[in-house]
């Protein structure tokens, strides 16, 4: 089996209004035209489900997020903020590797994180 790429990833919501927003207005993401609770987020796509419509149990994605590459951290963070999102604890440094990072959680408890990898900076 050859994986092309990563297509998309579900992220749980109990509300797609507010989600869309959240997408939409708040991290400034594309819209999908055709599939309105669809963002593209660089290489993936970002998909929003209600599992309770496919009779399973809502669930946030506990300790695994979806890390989201950006130019700064800091600015990114400050851009956020700014439009009412909540972080969970500082940004971070590693002073080994100098990759920086920060979390933040989307409607529904869904976790991101905002990185900048020092490897895959260039």
């Amino acid at each position: 089996m050859k994986v092309e790429r990563v297509d998309f990833v579900n992220v749980p919501t109990r509300d797609y209004e507010r989600s869309i927003a959240f997408y939409r207005d708040v991290m400034s993401l594309p819209q999908n035209p055709r599939v309105p609770t669809e963002f593209e987020a660089g290489n993936v796509t970002l998909a929003l489900f209600d599992p309770t419509e496919a009779d399973r149990e809502f669930q946030t994605n506990g300790c695994g997020d979806i890390a989201l590459r950006v130019d700064d951290v800091a600015a990114a963070r400050e851009e956020l903020e700014a439009k009412g999102v909540e972080f969970i604890g500082p940004v971070h440094s590693d002073p080994f590797s100098g990759n920086r990072w920060s979390h933040f959680r989307a409607p529904d408890g869904y976790v991101y994180e905002l990185c900048r990898v020092a490897r895959l900076a260039s």
